[in-house]
């Protein structure tokens, strides 16, 4: 199969757009992840999905948890800026945004995205080139001052609102 149709054929699927963040007691990681899923009810377990070969999946591996902000429309340059190459620490990326830190697991939460989930990884499964991690919502942190906002998905290529 050739892997630049399917990339095509997958772009036309849209997705919701979040920011992962990590703390890793050294630095805070962070990424626009749009592979990122609800899997069961009971008990609540997500999925999220990233690049095996990148550090995000080394530093989820090693300290087995994250949070995850699910952004709204009006968040697109925070969205660009967790997705850019080289990009810096979490810390600097939030400056000058409303957040705080997950009572589970440290890590960045956005108080104006549509809502927030801290996770604890359950199981970890290699999937070509990608790292699936399923993991145990293990706190639904404050946030959601954007609830009667647009959400932001990503499709063909790019960002766009979409209303409730």
């Amino acid at each position: 199969m050739d892997g630049g149709a399917y990339l095509e054929a997958m772009a036309l699927a849209p997705t919701g757009v979040t920011v992962v963040t990590i703390s890793d007691g050294r630095d805070d990681i962070g990424a626009t992840v749009s592979s990122f899923v609800s899997i069961s009810v009971d008990p609540p377990v997500v999925m999220l999905s990233v690049d095996a070969e990148g550090y995000v999946a080394e530093v989820v591996e090693e300290v087995g948890a994250f949070a995850v902000s699910v952004l709204h429309a009006d968040q697109l340059a925070l969205a660009g800026r967790f997705a850019a190459e080289g990009r810096p620490s979490a810390r600097l990326l939030v400056s000058g945004q409303p957040h705080h830190r997950g009572e589970h697991t440290n890590a960045i939460v956005l108080d104006e995205a549509l809502t927030a989930l801290e996770c604890s990884v359950r199981q970890r499964v290699e999937v070509g080139d990608h790292v699936v991690f399923f993991a145990d919502v293990i706190g639904i942190p404050v946030a959601g001052s954007g609830r009667n906002e647009k959400a932001m998905v990503r499709w063909a290529g790019r960002y766009h609102a979409v209303e409730r």
